[in-house]
């Protein structure tokens, strides 16, 4: 590697004295890791100074995905964000957005690179990204995530590179890094099984545009997830079984498919019962994001290869791979997101999808973004890609919340963001819906009796039964009753004992 002092070292304040009102910046980071931290806290500092004299100082947010605290969170606290994409995670600035002060572009992350190259977000005055090693000749080398760093490097006008010497140097080690081309001058991906590798263990930057170096020695801020409470353990159970059912019958190869599965609790939940299954062979995974849970199961044998553009990992868990880098680099590959989600090798590789959900309707529409369709929450995320060109999708949610005031299977989400045609399974802690082949009188006749909570199913039933004859039935006079009464009243049935009381 090249000396990492090659270029002009600045301190956090001088580094964010290049940024202006106004500017476009692109932060390196996906799912709070690899985030760029010592430079957005200084901005966020910046921009309260300026607000104190009453000048305004606001900038245009990109990331690869979610940055947690150390981006959106600081800097929507000092109101220093006029605009972000392609997807945020942070309390304030979800607020901000809510009540419109922030515009959200919330879209498909492996959509992001395309459309900043291809002009959409106009131009890219800043990339600000964290790496453990740059060289004179531009060869940029990443940290824990990937996202559309290389893209934002490329593509932007000046480059701030902050060097953090909490990370392992051997994580370039884990980087595939390629940028596709435009339209129509791209070839098929040849990614054939999760550990292929296509690239480069570095992202590269024309070394002029570098207007210094700031160093850092900062963990990534992850927070441990909760222990999977007993709802999230049922839909874990449910979801092995009916996975290895469906490689007794045949439809699933004995040696199993890669497997991809969203960030949270519950996704943690499944992946560890994945691995305490003794009849669930070993297998791999191509995923976004590599979390806690994936790295016990490594240890013991039970995945053996994983694909993804992050280690979403908690500080703890991460030192463990940094002490152990001998055994991890052969088994991990970390991809920008533009490749980790693409339809063709998603397709190719047989992936199944296993994804959370805010809400699902009684045809398998599905919500996993916004809150009774208007308040956004954090976004789809990678969520819709894996659900819609996966072999096999796999959705889960809860069948209530709010001690059953509120039931996550209604008939008809107020917002869609995968919808019939992509859902195939649907999973509650009640039970679950395959939707395979079903027609849609059959579809919702098995959602509602699989996975509705009990004190909902009449209602559901009755709904469907009562509504105008289609292909698909619905009353449009009383198609979102259950999120208007829980407006009004408090509850989706504001006349019934809570679903908690009625029985699981």
């Amino acid at each position: 590697m090249g000396n990492e002092y090659s270029f002009r070292n600045l301190t956090a304040e001088e580094a964010a004295a290049q940024i202006y009102d106004g500017a476009t910046v692109a932060f390196s980071g996906f799912a709070n890791t690899g985030t760029a931290k010592a430079v957005p806290r200084a901005l966020a500092a910046r921009a309260r100074d300026f607000h104190e004299l009453g000048v305004p100082f606001k900038i245009r947010v990109l990331t690869g995905g979610s940055s947690g605290s150390t981006i959106d969170e600081e800097l929507a606290q000092a109101k220093a964000v006029s605009w972000r994409a392609p997807y945020q995670s942070s309390p304030t600035l979800r607020g901000q957005i809510n009540r419109q002060e922030v515009e959200y572009v919330d879209m498909h992350l492996s959509h992001a690179p395309q459309t900043l190259v291809s002009g959409f977000f106009g131009k890219l005055d800043y990339a600000v990204i964290e790496a453990v090693d740059v060289t004179r000749d531009g060869r940029v080398y990443l940290t824990s995530s990937i996202g559309a760093s290389p893209t934002y490097l490329k593509h932007a006008d000046r480059v701030l590179i902050e060097i953090n010497h909490h990370h392992s140097k051997r994580l370039p080690e884990m980087a595939d890094v390629t940028i596709l081309p435009p339209p129509p001058r791209r070839n098929p991906i040849p990614i054939h099984e999760p550990l292929t590798r296509i690239g480069y263990p570095y992202a590269m930057v024309d070394p002029r545009k570098i207007i210094g170096i700031v160093e850092s020695n900062e963990p990534d801020n992850v927070l441990p997830f909760r222990p999977p409470d007993e709802r999230s353990t049922k839909i874990a159970e449910h979801v092995v079984r009916f996975l290895f059912g469906e490689m007794i019958r045949g439809h699933i190869p004995q040696e199993f498919l890669p497997l991809q599965a969203g960030i949270g609790n519950m996704a943690n939940g499944v992946m560890a019962a994945l691995g305490r299954n003794p009849y669930i062979p070993p297998f791999r995974m191509y995923s976004l994001v590599f979390q806690d849970s994936l790295v016990d199961l490594m240890e013991q044998g039970k995945l053996v290869a994983a694909s993804a553009t992050s280690l979403t990992l908690t500080p703890r868990v991460l030192a463990r791979i940094y002490d152990n880098m001998d055994f991890f680099v052969s088994k991990i590959v970390l991809r920008p997101q533009e490749i980790s989600n693409d339809a063709g090798v998603v397709r190719r590789l047989g992936v199944i999808a296993m994804n959370a959900a805010i809400e699902v309707d009684v045809y398998g529409n599905v919500n996993s973004s916004h809150v009774f369709g208007t308040d956004i929450m954090n976004g789809i995320g990678g969520s819709g890609e894996f659900t819609r060109n996966s072999f096999l999708s796999i959705i889960m949610c809860p069948s209530i919340a709010r001690e059953g005031r509120i039931s996550r299977v209604v008939p008809m989400c107020p917002h869609i963001d995968s919808n019939e045609h992509s859902v195939q399974v649907i999973v509650t802690e009640q039970g679950l819906a395959d939707l395979r082949g079903l027609g849609p009188m059959q579809r919702a006749k098995s959602i509602i009796d699989n996975c509705a909570h009990p004190a909902y199913r009449d209602y559901l039933h009755r709904y469907i039964e009562g509504s105008r004859v289609g292909h698909i039935r619905h009353n449009l006079r009383k198609s979102f009753e259950l999120h208007r009464n829980y407006i009004e009243y408090g509850s989706m049935l504001p006349d019934s004992r809570t679903a908690e009381s009625s029985g699981r």
